[in-house]
């Protein structure tokens, strides 16, 4: 008896022991910084409840949101109130042997009215913020994973000019379309002109981050002070019960 309980214990510890073993392999994501020539100036950690999940259903309703947003709604079709045309009564009801009718501005006439036609409307609706936050890790994450995310230390430069702006993308491997992303309330007026004439970049701040420009984008490009306050705001939105599971994995 006292054999079965000590291989029990030996084991018991063996399991707590490939447990911590496998505790401190466990790692976080790391992705380097340069600067805007392109040389490796350190390496950032990033956060697993951030970068560590990609999902694409949230992404795909997020996108949806988006887009839905950006439709105008200003389709119009006239119905018989509105078309033009006379309200007399062609010929009178009864005795000609012809259908009754009572105006030219009939649906059931050419160039008359038009039956539940579309309309002015909006098509933007709800969507709650934590599955928009949850479908911007998920971007995030997916842009890490594809090596399309980009960390420098910093997106200044001393001269507002467009070439230097794009001399510097093309040593980031940046050629196509970029989403450039700037720590900070207001965008410093040197970054604003030194981008605005770069075509296919679109420069925005990190609290105005949302899913679909990632997506939109093939590249993004962080300063590191953005990235790292972004995913500081984004552990704290990560459910309770998705960072225990999470930890778990």
């Amino acid at each position: 008896m006292q054999a079965k309980r000590s291989d029990g214990r030996e084991r018991l510890k063996g399991t707590k022991a490939l447990a911590e073993c496998s505790e401190e392999e466990k790692t976080m994501a790391k992705v380097d910084v340069v600067n805007l020539n392109g040389d490796r100036v350190g390496s950032l950690d990033l956060a697993d409840a951030v970068f560590g999940q990609v999902n694409e259903d949230l992404l795909w309703e997020a996108v949806k949101h988006y887009r839905a947003s950006l439709r105008q709604g200003t389709h119009a079709t006239k119905n018989r109130k509105l078309v033009a045309g006379s309200g007399k009564k062609l010929w009178k009801q009864k005795g000609t042997g012809r259908a009754r009718v009572g105006s030219v501005r009939s649906p059931l006439w050419r160039h008359g009215g038009t039956v539940h036609g579309p309309q002015p409307r909006s098509y933007e609706y709800a969507f709650p913020r934590k599955k928009l936050l949850g479908a911007l890790r998920s971007a995030l994450a997916s842009k890490l994973a594809d090596g399309k995310l980009t960390v420098v230390d910093s997106l200044e430069i001393k001269d507002a000019k467009t070439n230097l702006y794009r001399d510097a993308l093309n040593k980031l491997d940046a050629k196509r379309t970029v989403l450039l992303v700037e720590n900070g309330k207001t965008l410093s007026q040197a970054l604003v002109l030194g981008a605005r004439n770069l075509k296919g970049v679109e420069l925005v701040l990190n609290n105005e981050v949302h899913p679909y420009d990632l997506l939109r984008y093939e590249r993004a490009i962080f300063s590191k002070s953005a990235i790292e306050q972004l995913s500081e705001s984004l552990v704290k939105s990560v459910s309770k019960r998705r960072a225990a599971h999470t930890e778990a994995a």
